[in-house]
């Protein structure tokens, strides 16, 4: 299916002046709060998303009946977070659909075995939507699940691909290109199992192109994966820095 309008330029650029399998800029940060178990922030390009996490916790009432970790995903964004005021920042269809996505994707790596009869609660907002909202969420939530000392089967991420009119691939695609062009598919996978815990598509790709698709966003999964590990490691050493663990022992 062709792009309503042409994302690349004469000189193979797209509208933010990326090539066509370019991640946008991704700055992130574990440990913004002290409130929460664990915490972190996210930028990708202009979209920019904060999570929490809760727990693990004893699950209450009819949720105790099951031996099964419960994991509780809320989703929702700034009143500012668009050009247009959101009436109703949470509740709306859109904010339920991405909970239930994030908690399947989440469900995926979350070692469930060793949380029986728990609760983890994980809490995004997103604090400016630029493209890839989902995406750049689910990116954030797996962040703060490891700064709250969650452990994962590895790393979830997931990244967004489309085509241009010419059929050339994009990876992580922006507001202006999602409006602007044509279908667009997410995916939240585990990159290293190379396993596809999540799959969405705003609309039908033809068969032709679907594979070249998906394995686009899946490349995009790998490099996210890569700047998600880097940024945990760097955490990980400040945190040893500052507390002197070279002096324990």
């Amino acid at each position: 299916m062709g792009s309503q309008f042409e994302l690349l330029s004469e000189q193979g650029l797209r509208l933010d002046g990326r090539r066509p399998h370019e991640l946008r800029h991704i700055r992130c940060k574990l440990g913004v709060f002290e409130q929460p178990d664990g915490s972190a922030y996210m930028e990708q390009g202009n979209t920019k998303v904060l999570a929490a996490v809760y727990g693990p916790h004893q699950a209450k009432g009819k949720k105790t009946e099951s031996n099964d970790v419960v994991i509780n995903c809320q989703y929702s964004q700034a009143t500012f977070s668009t050009a247009e005021r959101k009436n109703r920042p949470r509740g709306d269809r859109k904010s339920l659909e991405f909970k239930m996505y994030l908690q399947q994707a989440l469900s995926a790596a979350i070692k469930s075995e060793l949380y029986p009869r728990s609760q983890i609660d994980i809490y995004v907002e997103v604090l400016q939507a630029d493209g890839a909202d989902y995406a750049v969420a689910l990116n954030a939530a797996t962040l703060a699940l490891i700064d709250a000392g969650i452990c994962l089967n590895e790393l979830i991420v997931a990244c967004t691909a489309s085509l241009s009119k010419s059929n050339i691939p994009l990876t992580d695609i922006s507001h202006i290109e999602e409006v602007s062009g044509g279908p667009k598919l997410t995916v939240a996978a585990l990159p290293t199992a190379e396993k596809i815990a999540f799959l969405e598509m705003s609309e039908r790709f033809h068969i032709d192109h679907l594979e070249t698709v998906i394995e686009t966003a899946m490349a995009g999964c790998r490099e996210i994966r890569d700047i998600l590990e880097k940024a945990v490691k760097e955490h990980l050493l400040h945190m040893g820095s500052a507390a002197d663990w070279a002096r324990v022992g």
